[in-house]
This record gives structure tokens, C-alpha cells and sequence, in this order.
């Protein structure tokens, strides 16, 4: 049995099957205050505290030394293999592998297996899971109730419910929502308006066939929310709400809730800012600027004072409003942290919230890990009061029973202020200054219930009077009226006072009276012109969000001329909406009331599926020529969408690159709509078309999903019908998609293939870039060598064609092989050709191929002039380049600030970046991001982090086949292992990197792991 040190259940050594319990409970806590930071010094101060807290003995060294040495005695049970404990200068450290102690392997494997899963390594995740559930034995520390032992309970506690949330979250993407309910229903129980938390569970039910026990918890929990922080629950949650109530399958639920793929949090200093939304605000001018004066005079003061604003009044008299508002105000006079708490001062169903749970969620809020936050509540106070001493942060402190609740929570002498609602006054708390809150003046009620209706209505000045009096100039009252005059939309003031006086109540009518939105909306469509109502009723056809004029002229037959005009009518009508210049939207509700006159007024039978066929065609025209100009390198064939006669149509001007992509960019959900269209109602070859004029679209802005099963299809269509140049450009199209999502084998098989059909039509740019992509997908897996001779074979071909752009192409790919090779100067030259290549002609290539420079520059020290060329790139492709181009280069710029200790820029990058990696499933960047965090924790010094990243960035790797990357992780892991400890694991992984260089040929990191090894088999006492 290997020397195991376990903390979970009784406090113990274990070796050679035999186990030593150390006796002493003082003994015992020494061992784990030494073994929770197992390799790493600890100071004697820190040891004494752990282990006596605040009443050591007086000759404590003394006494510290000599359980030092009883533990010393306890490891000879190991014999040989025992760990040696050194003792330094005011300091100890024991020498063993974090590993050995049993919850120290429990947290990694909880850490390793929450970033597994999120780069969907899922299976691995669940080993570590099980792993770790496996290393528990019970509380941590049993029988020991030292005040540092009940922080280390927490901490591992917090990692307990970590590993309990990843597992149910790999469970429910599984499909598995039975097993994932017993994980979550506990967790639920202990946090009843955790939303995140309802909203799994009520996933999970669902997925079970549970769906009246979702409803009842997503209900129940809305209204507890509601009551006890006074605002309603969050959108996601309510999205899950109308799903379930819908019916929408389980797993498309999930996926809305994002659970599949979680993003990592935030690595950067984070500024604290929970503040619920602000609202448009109205009257209240007086005591805003009474308050707004006296907080701004309080941030600009150099002295520590104690700054308390209280805002009390009735409830709904607007005081949650105003505070809330103020905060929002006051953003850059308080730029260290805005801080909300609801105390529940006033909530129907349970206890004001205590001192110690409002210091603790406050804590929490400013990232205090839970480990150390103290239990007592004078602690919590001491430790409050030490963080904010010198932050200049507003708290707000929501809906305070009284005084005494309030008076632990100031947080002393400090440039933090605090403003606290309460129904009561607050007297008795020093230096409050309090506002009283009374109903709205008359004008300012008038003015609230015009504001709230947004210039959307005439309003009668002596209805809306008589309206808010009615309301008794309650704000809250004053909104809900206006909310439900705006859901009527043929409704008058006068309509709704006649409402408020007769009793009558038609609201329920209206959520559900579809007849009477019908009559009203018939009215505004009876008032258009027999043109206009020909362009509404083609608008609701068309399958977008939003749309431009040209496709609303392509839907209706119009000229371009008259469907602007009968675009302008209907705006005026509020029958659609401008949202953006020139781009349109219209309400759901119209959009299916617009449907239903297409076959009620006497229309052409089967007039929509035409107009939808012009619509389709005209997106395919246009994303054609705007394909030519965004992606001019791609290898294309003749495109003719129906074949018909279009010089007479107006068609959207695109004149250059940047104008091609802005198109793209802009009509692109509606492209992939398009596109869903002719795949369902379309003939294969216009499928193959459509499929192959967007692929590159598809491809760059990572809807590699989307784009692979068609172009299979498309690859299978001209097999059928013979023609091999376009099917050989669909080979092309999907080898490009598959070396873009990991699959580099197929890709590889299939640009060889389009490369055999091109030498045999003897088409000799379809050759060359058949032979280019060849080379990208030998690239992405490591075979250098094997790239060479087909780049230099597809550069000639293109030099006899004189095309400046693909000679480019050709030259930077060269420049990125002999780089990987080692070979320095080659690579140098190539680029410099290549980027006097691109200037001019694309800037798309010349970004990428600075960003290939900086990288050169990187290898060869040069680390300055790699930022600047890394930071050039972006510049160039900030309005250019795609989602994936610009996180590529984001996270390239951040591999290089971390050598130059601009850690903070680094992470903050890598933040950006993973979303978008993981967004557009490029899982090889994906895998060079989690590895470059790694090495951003390295140099910040934080090891243990460190790790995780490596391991889930070698789980990505691995999985694609990407080899070169695969080595580069395994060095740096190998050197994080080294760095914390664990030598064994560290020499394996070095060696294994040193076999894949070799295998590879990558000379320069061959020495990197060749270096390594010698060094640590030096600190391991052998020469290696």
C-alpha cells in the first residue's frame, strides 16, 4: 500500500498496511496543517495559529517542534519512502506529493473534472468524479474543532458541492435526468432562490417525466424570489417555465440553459457589481440630488468616515427604486464595487435575514473564498471591516427590519458608503442621514404614467390626472396601469379610467382573446393601401428576425422603389419596427396575424412558396457575389440560382472585402435560414449550390454543424451526376471544415481526394489548392516534413499563374511549416514575402500571416516586437476578421504578454477568447487557450491551477489527434508537476513530450523537454 496522509474522517497515516492515528489531537492538526499545503513552506506563525488559533501556549516553537517530531516518528511506518518534513527559518515544509494526502488529490480531482467538463472530456470527468467520491471518508478533520479545521471543512465542503453540480450537469447532458434529480434535490433544498440551481432541477424533473413537479418548483420558486428580493425572477428561468409549459423537448431546453458547455469564470481582478437593472426615472428631483450631493461629497473625501443615506417610506412608495437608481448614477464616483443585499426586513414567509448570513453573502460578493470566512459573527465583522477599509464601494442594503440589523453591517471607518430602505425609521445608527419617502406629487404621478407608456399613446392630461388619483399617487400602483394600458393596444386613457371606474376587469380577456388582437390589428390593415397591404401580408413570409428592403422586394415582386416607400407606411403604422437603420422587424404576433391573410385575400395558389423561392434565390445571388470578395481564394464554380434574368433587380451595393463580410455578418441568421429552406423544400443541386456559395461563410463564422452534413450531401450530389470539378470543390469545402473542427483524418482524406481529381482533369489551380489544403491538415497534426514538397509544388503552379494572392497564401504557409521545422530564417523570409503579398490585395491574409510573424518572433525571444506584430494583426482585423480569427489572435497576443508579466491582459484575453473558441467548436484552439491559462497561472504563481488547465487542455488535444500542441502541454505540465511536488508524474510527461518531438521533428521544443529532464532528474539527485 502506497503512504497515503488522510484528513477525510479520523486524521491518520497509512503505509505498508499499516496506519499510525498520531494520538495527540494537537499531533493530528499539526500533520494537516502541514499536509493541506503539502511541497510548499509554511510559516511558523501560520502553523502556531492553525493549530492553537488565537491562545497558543507560551512556549509554543517549543511545542510546535516537538509535535514536528512525533509526526516524524509516525512516517517511519513508510520506511524508505517516508516524506522529510525541513525545517527552515521561521518556517516548515513537508516534502511529499500533494497527492499523497488524500484532500488534496479530493480538490484536484474536483477542479481537473470541472475543466474536463467543460471542454466536454466528460467520460474523464466522471473517472475523476468517482476517483474523488472514492477518497471520501467522511468529515474532513473528524473530531477536530480548531477554528482553521472548521475553514478547511468549508473549503473542501464548497468543493463537494462543485463535484455535486458537474456531475449533474454531465448526468442531464447525458440524458440521464432521473439519475440527476437525487444529485440536485438536496442542493435545491439548501438554496431555495438559487435560480441556476431551480432552474437544473426543473430540467432534470422534466427530462424525467416530472413535469407538474417542474412547473410546481419553477412557480413556487418565482414567487418566493418575488417576495424576498422584490423583483421578479430572471429571464432564464422564466424561459425554462414557458418551455416546460410549452412542451419543447427536454434536450433543446437544455441546450438553451447552456449546461452542455460551461464557461470558465472570469480570471481577471473583478470589480464587483450585482446592482439590479435601472429603470427610465421620473420626479423625485429633490431628494435625488439631496442624496446624489451628499454621496459624491462622501467619494471625494480623503478621510475614512462612516457614510450612511437612508431612504424609508411605505411599501411601493418607490424606495428599493430610488436607491438602486442612485447606484446606477453614482457608477464612477464608486469604481471599486457596487454591492445590492436584500435583507428581508419586511418578507411574508421568513426571518429577517441574520447578521452573519447578510456579512457572509456580502463577503462572497467580493470573493472571499468560502474557506475563509468565519463562522462567529465577530469575526465576520473584523474581517468585513478589513476588506472595505480602503475600497470605495457603495453597498445597499434593501428593505432593513431596523437598526439592529443594520448596525453589524457598516463597515466602519472607510471610503465605502452605504445607503439603506427600510418601512421604519432608522434611528440609532451612526451618522445616518435619513430621507423620507412620500406618495408622488400629482405632476410627478401624471409624469410616471406618461413616461412608462414611452410616447406610444396620446394621453388625455384629465384621464391620466384622474387615473393616478385613483392609483393614490402610489408609483407602484401608477406602473401597473400604465403596464396595462400598454397591452391594449386599441385602448385610450379614457378606455382605461372607464376600466377603473366601472369595476369591469378584460385583462385575462385580452392575454388570451386572440379574436380581439385580430379585430384590432385588422383595423390598422384595413387603413393601408392595396400596395401596402401586399408588402405586409409578404412580410410575415419572410423567415428572419429582421430583414433589409431588398429581400422584402424580392418577397413581394416590387420594385425596389416601391417597397420602400410601403415600408415607411407601416412603420408609420407601427406595423413593424425599425430597430436598426434600415433593417426592419416585425411582432411575432402580426408576423402570424400577416401569414393568415396570404390565404384569405384572394391571393395566387401557392403565391407564398414563389415569393419564398425569389427570396431564397435572391439571398443566393447576393451571398455569391459577396463570397467572390470576402473569401476571393477559395476555389469556386459558376452559380446561377434559378437560372432566370435579374439585371432589371436592385440588388444591395458591395463594394469591396469589408463590405462583403458586413453583408454576411448582417444577413447571416437569415442566410442559415435560407439555407434550412432549400434543404427541406429545394432539389439536391440547388442545395449543392447554396451549400458550396456558403461554405466559406459557414466555415469562418463556425457554424461547422451546420456546414458538414451538407456538404456531404453536396460531395455525394455531383458524385451522382458526374461532374467532377464541382465535386472535388466540395471536397475541398468540407476538408476545410473538418480540419477546422479536429477532423483531421477525413480532412486530409479529402482534400487528397479533390487533389487526385484535379491531376486528372489536369486543372491546375484546382491542383494547387487541392495540394495547399493537403498541406493545412499535415500542418494541423505535426507532419511538417511531409507539407514541404506539396506547398513547394502548389507555390509553383501559382507563380505561372501570376496570381499575387495565392502566391501570397502559398508563402505564409511555407513560412508556418519551416517555423514548426525550426528553421528560423526561412520562415522569416517567407513571411515577409507573404505579407508584401497581401498588402494590397487581402487584408484577411496579411493579418493572418502577422500573427504567424509574431509568433516567429516569439520563438526567437523577441518578445516586444512579437506583441507589436500580434496587436498589428488585430488592428487589421478588428473590422475584417472573424469570431475565430480575432479570438486566435487575442489569445496569441496573451501566450506573449505572459512572459512579460502582464498576467492580468493575458488572462482577461484568454476569458474572451474561450467562449468564441468553444462558440465555433474549434477545438484545437480551444485546447491552446486552456493550456496558455495554464501558463498564465504559472507565471502569476499559482501551480495548482496551473494544473487543471494543462490536463483539460491535454483531454481537447488528444482527442483531435493535434500532436504538435499535445507535446508542448505535456512540457509544460510536466514543469508544473515539477514545481508542486510531484516528480514521478512530472518525468513521465516530460518524456513523452521528448518521443513526440522527435517523432515530429520539432527540433526546438525537443531541447525545451531535453532541458527539462535534466533538470529535474538533477533535482531528483541522478544525472540523467
Amino acid at each position: 500500500m502506497e503512504f497515503e496522509i488522510r484528513l477525510s474522517g479520523s486524521v491518520e497515516v497509512r503505509a505498508l498496511g499499516r496506519r499510525n492515528d498520531l494520538g495527540s489531537t494537537k499531533t493530528r492538526l499539526a500533520l494537516a496543517a502541514l499536509a493541506w499545503d503539502a511541497s510548499r513552506t509554511v510559516s511558523v506563525d501560520t502553523l502556531i495559529h492553525r493549530i492553537w488559533d488565537d491562545n497558543p501556549p507560551a512556549k509554543a516553537r517549543e511545542a510546535l517542534h516537538a509535535h514536528v517530531s512525533r509526526i516524524r516518528k509516525a512516517f517511519r511506518i513508510a520506511g524508505g519512502d517516508a516524506p522529510v518534513i525541513t525545517s527552515r527559518t521561521n518556517s516548515y515544509v513537508m516534502n511529499v506529493d500533494p497527492d499523497r494526502v488524500d484532500l488534496r488529490r479530493y480538490t484536484s480531482y474536483v477542479d481537473q473534472a470541472r475543466s474536463l467538463k467543460d471542454s466536454d472530456d466528460e467520460g474523464e470527468a466522471i473517472r475523476l468524479l468517482d476517483l474523488a467520491a472514492g477518497l471520501w471518508r467522511g468529515e474532513a478533520l473528524a473530531g477536530i474543532s480548531a477554528y482553521w479545521a472548521v475553514h478547511l471543512r468549508a473549503t473542501v465542503a464548497e468543493s463537494s458541492l462543485t463535484a455535486a453540480m458537474v456531475r449533474a450537469e454531465i448526468l442531464m447532458g447525458a440524458g440521464k435526468f432521473a439519475e440527476a434529480v437525487p444529485v440536485l434535490l438536496p442542493l435545491v433544498e439548501e438554496h431555495p432562490v438559487d435560480e441556476a440551481l431551480v432552474e437544473r432541477l426543473a430540467l432534470a424533473l422534466y427530462g424525467s417525466s416530472r413535469s407538474a413537479e417542474a412547473t410546481k418548483l419553477v412557480q413556487r420558486t418565482r414567487q418566493r424570489v418575488v417576495r424576498d428580493i422584490g423583483l421578479d425572477a430572471g429571464r432564464r428561468l422564466h424561459r425554462v417555465h414557458q418551455g416546460i409549459l410549452a412542451g419543447t423537448p427536454a434536450a433543446a431546453l437544455l441546450g438553451q440553459a447552456g449546461i452542455g458547455r460551461r464557461t470558465p469564470a472570469r480570471t481577471t481582478t473583478r470589480i464587483p457589481d450585482n446592482l439590479p437593472r435601472d429603470v427610465p426615472w421620473v420626479g423625485r428631483h429633490d431628494e435625488l440630488r439631496l442624496l446624489t450631493a451628499a454621496l459624491s461629497e462622501t467619494s471625494r473625501t480623503s478621510a475614512p468616515v462612516v457614510t450612511i443615506e437612508a431612504i424609508d417610506g411605505m411599501g411601493g412608495i418607490g424606495k428599493t427604486s430610488m436607491a438602486v437608481h442612485l447606484g446606477h448614477q453614482l457608477r464612477e464616483e464608486f469604481p471599486e464595487g457596487r454591492l445590492y443585499l436584500h435583507l428581508h426586513g419586511h418578507a411574508s414567509d421568513r426571518e429577517p435575514l441574520t447578521a452573519v448570513r447578510a456579512l457572509t453573502e456580502l463577503l462572497r460578493l467580493l470573493d472571499t473564498p468560502p474557506g475563509e470566512l468565519p463562522k462567529d459573527l465577530d469575526g465576520l465583522v473584523s474581517l468585513w471591516r478589513t476588506t472595505v477599509r480602503d475600497r470605495r464601494m457603495l453597498v445597499i442594503l434593501d428593505d432593513a427590519a431596523g437598526p439592529a440589523q443594520v448596525r453589524p453591517l457598516l463597515p466602519g471607518a472607510s471610503p465605502t458608503a452605504v445607503i439603506v430602505t427600510s418601512r421604519q425609521r432608522l434611528s440609532g445608527l451612526p451618522g445616518v442621514r435619513p430621507v423620507s419617502l412620500d406618495v408622488l406629487p400629482r405632476e410627478d404621478a401624471v409624469a410616471l404614467f406618461a413616461q412608462r407608456l414611452g410616447g406610444r399613446r396620446t394621453v388625455l392630461a384629465s384621464d391620466a390626472a384622474e387615473i393616478v388619483r385613483i392609483c393614490g399617487y402610489l408609483p407602484l400602483a401608477v406602473e401597473v396601469m400604465a403596464s396595462r394600458l400598454l397591452s391594449r393596444p386599441s385602448w385610450t386613457t379614457s378606455d382605461l379610467l372607464k376600466q377603473l371606474t366601472s369595476g369591469m376587469e378584460h385583462l385575462s380577456e385580452m392575454r388570451d382573446g386572440e379574436r380581439t388582437l385580430s379585430h384590432v390589428f385588422g383595423l390598422s390593415y384595413r387603413a393601408l393601401t392595396p400596395v401596402q397591404q401586399l408588402v405586409f401580408r409578404h412580410v410575415g413570409l419572410h423567415f428572419g428576425l429582421q430583414f433589409g428592403t431588398h429581400a422584402v422586394a424580392a418577397l413581394s415582386g416590387l420594385s425596389f422603389e416601391e417597397t420602400e416607400r410601403a415600408l415607411e407606411e407601416l412603420q408609420a403604422h407601427h406595423l413593424i419596427s425599425e430597430p436598426t437603420p434600415h433593417r426592419f422587424a416585425i411582432h411575432d404576433l402580426l408576423r402570424e396575424y400577416a401569414r393568415t391573410l396570404i390565404h384569405n385575400t384572394g391571393d395566387v395558389p401557392g403565391a407564398s412558396e414563389q415569393a419564398l423561392r425569389r427570396l431564397v434565390d435572391h439571398y443566393v445571388r447576393v451571398a455569391d457575389r459577396a463570397d467572390r470578395l470576402a473569401y476571393p481564394y477559395r476555389s469556386r464554380m459558376v452559380v446561377d440560382a434559378d437560372g432566370g434574368d435579374h439585371s432589371a433587380t436592385r440588388e444591395p451595393e458591395i463594394a469591396d472585402a469589408q463590405a462583403a463580410e458586413q453583408w454576411l455578418i448582417t444577413e447571416g441568421a437569415n442566410l442559415l435560414r435560407a439555407l434550412d429552406w432549400t434543404r427541406r423544400y429545394g432539389s439536391e443541386a440547388q442545395l449543392a449550390l447554396h451549400t458550396h456559395v456558403l461554405a466559406g461563410f459557414l466555415d469562418l463564422e463556425g457554424h461547422l454543424e451546420t456546414a458538414e452534413p451538407l456538404l456531404r450531401r453536396a460531395v455525394a450530389h455531383w458524385r451522382a451526376v458526374g461532374d467532377d470539378g464541382a465535386r472535388a470543390r466540395a471536397l475541398l469545402d468540407l476538408s476545410a471544415v473538418c480540419a477546422h473542427s479536429g477532423q483531421y483524418e477525413e480532412g486530409d482524406a479529402t482534400a487528397r481526394e479533390a487533389l487526385s481529381i484535379a491531376r486528372l482533369l489536369k486543372d491546375e489551380d484546382l491542383e494547387s489548392e487541392s495540394a495547399h489544403q493537403v498541406s493545412i491538415v499535415l500542418w494541423h497534426t505535426g507532419q511538417y516534413a511531409l507539407a514541404l514538397p506539396l506547398l513547394e509544388r502548389s507555390l509553383d503552379l501559382r507563380l505561372r499563374s501570376n496570381d499575387r494572392l495565392q502566391v501570397a497564401r502559398s508563402l505564409n504557409l511555407l513560412g508556418i511549416t519551416h517555423l514548426q521545422l525550426g528553421q528560423n530564417e526561412s520562415a522569416l523570409e517567407y513571411f515577409l514575402r507573404a505579407i508584401a503579398g497581401f498588402t494590397g490585395t487581402d487584408d484577411r491574409g496579411r493579418y493572418r500571416t502577422l500573427n504567424n510573424l509574431g509568433e516567429l518572433q516569439q520563438r526567437m525571444g523577441d518578445l516586444e516586437a512579437a506583441e507589436r506584430s500580434y496587436r498589428e494583426a488585430i488592428d487589421v482585423a478588428a473590422t475584417l476578421g472573424s469570431k475565430g480569427d480575432r479570438a486566435t489572435l487575442w489569445m496569441n497576443l496573451a501566450s506573449v504578454l505572459t512572459p512579460l508579466h502582464k498576467t492580468d491582459e493575458a488572462l482577461g484575453l484568454y476569458a474572451r477568447v474561450l467562449p468564441v473558441l468553444r462558440g465555433v467548436g474549434d477545438l484545437r484552439g480551444e485546447g491552446i487557450a486552456l493550456a496558455g491559462i495554464g501558463r498564465a497561472y504559472r507565471t502569476a504563481g499559482r501551480n495548482e491551477s496551473a494544473l487543471a488547465q494543462f490536463i483539460a487542455s491535454l483531454g481537447v488535444l488528444r482527442r483531435i489527434g493535434a500532436t504538435g500542441e499535445v507535446a508542448e502541454v505535456l512540457l509544460d505540465l510536466g514543469q508544473a508537476e515539477r514545481d508542486t511536488g510531484r516528480l514521478e508524474q512530472a518525468e513521465a510527461h516530460l518524456e513523452e513530450a521528448l518521443a513526440l518531438c522527435r517523432r515530429t521533428g520539432a527540433r526546438g521544443e525537443e531541447e525545451r523537454a531535453l532541458e527539462a529532464l535534466a533538470s529535474l532528474r538533477r533535482a531528483r539527485g541522478f544525472a540523467g
